[in-house]
């Protein structure tokens, strides 16, 4: 589970919180960091991680759905799209751009699928007050159901914490987002203007002594607890040697903000080129640096999940063709 040649992640983690019939949603513990990811594609079960990036998380898991064959036949439709010159190959370069579309077409439709249970007088905006009722409406109102210190703890600190987040996404400054600054609001990693939100998130939540750095065992604890108190694994070891050697640039044991941005949000590393990149050498038989559609089909299970390649979840569902 170390850092390897495929670089950080980013994966936003985002519980959609319910509204009830009053129109109060009741909280519930949840993390909306952006965060630097770990798993690299030999952390994943089977081909997950391919899967996700090349289909989007909801169409790889439709995809587990299906029998091999079926698989194989709308994989062979989907290489006929991705080939944009129509010269029967699939290039790095264009298998990147696809890779792309499939992430932002599934952030516009993660925000067009919570977009109405916070558009609560639906003028096709959400105001920060909106938001703030439908996500702790709840808790404000029945502060004795959270009698948890813990949960306090929590919810105290996400409001206020969302809406330094929302302020900054709202780019005209009238509290009530757009479509486009919702997205920016809950998908920050992705907008140029709220990197410093994604910066100040993962410090504050790695930051557990809180000095304003994230220190070597910070670094870790936030990826392995070490519950039992045994011998740390490999993988381990290895993050902390990366820790000094690649994450503390300057040397002085710790990460500043400067630093965690260089992390989390590096400026030389492209994770669709990488991921495009990584689908063309494991499937370039014959080594000219391109795809033909044949050698997709060849190593189709790198590409999309199947009935024989699931990962256990059952999941059924209506499903429109990419």
């Amino acid at each position: 589970m170390g850092s390897g040649g495929a670089g950080w992640r980013l994966a936003l983690v985002l519980l959609v919180l319910p509204v009830l019939p009053a129109g109060l949603g009741k909280p519930t513990a949840r993390q909306e960091r952006a965060r630097p990811g770990t798993a690299q594609h030999e952390d994943r079960p089977g081909f997950q991680y391919d899967h996700e990036a090349f289909l989007g998380k909801e169409e790889a898991r439709s995809f587990d759905q299906l029998s091999p064959e079926e698989s194989r036949e709308r994989l062979g439709k989907i290489v006929d799209r991705i080939d944009d010159n129509k010269d029967g190959y699939l290039t790095t370069e264009e298998l990147k751009n696809w890779i792309k579309r499939v992430q932002k077409r599934y952030i516009y439709e993660n925000v067009a699928k919570v977009w109405k249970d916070y558009d609560l007088n639906k003028d096709n905006k959400i105001a920060w007050e909106e938001y703030k009722q439908a996500t702790y409406g709840y808790y404000l109102e029945n502060p004795e159901e959270f009698q948890d210190a813990t949960d306090q703890h929590s919810f105290k600190k996400m409001l206020p914490r969302d809406e330094r987040r929302f302020k900054t996404a709202d780019l005209d400054g009238d509290l009530a987002a757009t479509r486009e600054e919702f997205t920016a609001f809950l998908h920050p990693e992705e907008f140029e203007h709220m990197k410093n939100i994604v910066v100040l998130e993962t410090l504050e939540d790695i930051d557990k002594n809180e000095d304003g750095f994230v220190d070597q065992d910070e670094y870790i604890a936030d990826m392995f607890a070490n519950e039992e108190g045994g011998p740390e694994p490999d993988w381990v070891i290895t993050e902390r040697e990366q820790f000094a050697d690649f994450r503390d640039l300057n040397k002085d044991g710790k990460m500043d903000k400067e630093e965690i941005q260089h992390w989390i949000l590096p400026q030389d590393y492209d994770h669709a080129l990488a991921e495009a990149r990584h689908l063309v050498y494991e499937s370039d038989v014959d080594k000219d640096q391109k795809l033909t559609k044949e050698e997709v089909l060849d190593n189709w299970n790198m590409f999309v999940g199947s009935q024989a390649t699931n990962y256990g979840e059952d999941l059924t569902r209506n499903h429109d063709e990419l």
